[in-house]
């Protein structure tokens, strides 16, 4: 049975460290921080590797560990982040990491949205199952 949840997020920290840049493309590692509120109460951290380059072409890949409370349920998993934009067109991905999840979110998985609203606010839209790992086998 897939679940909803529907948190605010504020991004609390966001430090990037240029790896490179020539020729109009850069490529960047960011760390970002976010704090949740609603469906999810918790905080995160994340590593993306950004690149950019002219004519608002970008793309950036990355893993976010979030951790706290999702509809009750303490734990932590991975979100994937895969993105892309060109010309200002944009697409991007963000799927949980399949066995990532700890405490009472082991076995979770799932796919994120991630809205910006008019005023700049940011949501995460989560649609997640919690069933057990079927793939393990027990040698007992």
């Amino acid at each position: 049975m897939t679940l909803h949840a529907t948190s605010a997020f504020t991004i609390t920290g966001w430090e990037p460290e240029t790896i490179d840049d020539r020729d109009g493309v850069g490529l960047t590692r960011t760390k970002v921080t976010k704090t949740f509120t609603g469906d999810l109460e918790g905080t995160s951290v994340a590593e993306l590797l950004m690149a950019g380059a002219p004519n608002d072409s970008a793309a950036y890949v990355g893993f976010e560990r979030i951790e706290g409370k999702l509809n009750g349920r303490a734990g932590s998993f991975i979100l994937h982040h895969n993105a892309v934009s060109v010309r200002g067109e944009q697409s991007a991905t963000w799927t949980i990491m399949t066995n990532s999840g700890t405490g009472d979110l082991q076995g979770i998985s799932g796919a994120a949205q991630i809205v910006i609203d008019a005023d700049g606010g940011h949501t995460l839209i989560l649609d997640y199952d919690l069933t057990a790992d079927t793939n393990f086998a027990s040698n007992g």
